[in-house]
């Protein structure tokens, strides 16, 4: 038997989160080969994509999608506002609430950044074609709610 055999036929739950996470491993380094590129670090794309596709929110929204603490979501934006990328505003409805929002050279920034990092992640996954990568998606969601139920 050889090894594509073997791998197929084993499908436990350990064999696929190990598959899964060589093969996060492997894409990731592919985002962030993109990123780098750039000459902006992760954190600062994942905020700026963020804002650039959901719009203007609350601080502590941003820090949740991007997966950062108050802290350092805090001093992300506090140097992202310094470089003059994004703006602090009162919220018209609450001004209780600050948003942050791209400004015209952080919106310029991020749509030229995200244009080539969606090129370089075609490029990652085009061993796929766009029914078995639809498929993949579709499955690790499935995956990922039913994983993230069972935590509760």
């Amino acid at each position: 038997m050889n090894k594509d055999q073997s791998d197929s036929s084993n499908t436990t739950g350990v064999h696929a989160w190990l598959v899964l996470w060589k093969t996060y491993h492997a894409v990731q380094a592919h985002a962030v080969r993109s990123i780098e590129s750039l000459s902006i670090c992760p954190s600062d794309f994942g905020v700026l994509e963020v804002l650039l596709h959901k719009g203007p929110m609350p601080i502590n929204t941003i820090g949740k999608k991007v997966l950062l603490t108050s802290g350092s979501i805090t001093a992300l934006v506090d140097r992202l506002e310094k470089r003059g990328l994004v703006e602090r505003f009162d919220d018209a409805a609450d001004r209780r609430i600050r948003l942050v929002r791209l400004t015209d050279e952080g919106r310029k920034l991020i749509e030229a950044a995200f244009a080539s990092h969606e090129r370089h992640l075609d490029e990652a996954v085009s061993d796929l074609s766009f029914d078995e990568l639809a498929k993949l998606i579709e499955l690790l969601k499935k995956l990922g709610r039913g994983a993230e139920a069972r935590l509760t």
